[in-house]
């Protein structure tokens, strides 16, 4: 019997205590070996230019850039390694925006070891992988006429900035977090206001909190 090809795996998450986690959940499998690993997402693209790798396990939160900026930038230079996306998120936050954007899964990290081998396997073998509370999403929503939320219509890096505003951070730690200028974030900020018809930060938290976007303190 033929055995099974080995699939070469590269993490890409800012923190290492999470990496050397994922290496060791992924250490006990016979069929994944963590090839490479990286603490942002440029020197993650850099290790994809230098080697090959069948899945990328990608963090959302990156500190040099997004993670759907990654993703975007990894399916256009890689378009046969699959990203499996990694978040602390829930799925009903950044799931579809990541499989929209091209992403072949989403695993939240508090998922059982057992499920993010068989996502790895899933999406390595060409297939979409969603968890069981996505896919219930996905179904509630099919034949659903309501208005599309107006935190649907924002863009990628306008949601990511709503979320940090709700969490409670400035546009100055946003900037400094995001590497971006206090100008850019504050551009961001005033459109996901007008898109949103939201006149201040108060607003936009409350508006974050009663759509379960985040939690109230």
């Amino acid at each position: 019997m033929k055995a099974a090809p080995i699939l070469r795996v590269l993490i890409a998450d800012d923190h290492a205590i999470v990496r050397e986690g994922l290496k060791q959940i992924l250490a006990d499998t016979g069929d994944i070996v963590v090839a490479g690993d990286a603490a942002s997402g440029l020197e993650a693209i850099k290790l994809a230019r230098n080697n090959a790798f069948d899945v990328l396990l990608l963090d959302i939160s990156m500190p040099d850039r997004s993670g759907i900026e990654v993703l975007k930038q990894v399916r256009q230079e890689f378009p046969k390694m699959a990203v499996l996306m990694l978040s602390m998120h829930r799925e009903d936050q950044y799931a579809i925006r990541s499989l929209k954007a091209g992403a072949a899964g989403y695993l939240n990290k508090q998922s059982a070891p057992d499920e993010l081998v068989n996502a790895i396997r899933t999406v390595a073998q060409g297939h979409k992988y969603i968890s069981p509370a996505l896919a219930q999403q996905l179904a509630n929503q099919i034949g659903d006429d309501r208005t599309v939320p107006l935190h649907e219509t924002l863009s990628d890096r306008e949601y990511q900035t709503l979320m940090m505003i709700a969490s409670g951070k400035t546009v100055s730690e946003i900037a400094t977090e995001l590497v971006l200028s206090v100008k850019t974030i504050s551009m961001y900020r005033s459109r996901l206001l007008q898109k949103m018809k939201l006149r201040h930060n108060a607003e936009l938290t409350h508006y974050a909190i009663k759509n379960d976007l985040v939690q109230e303190e």
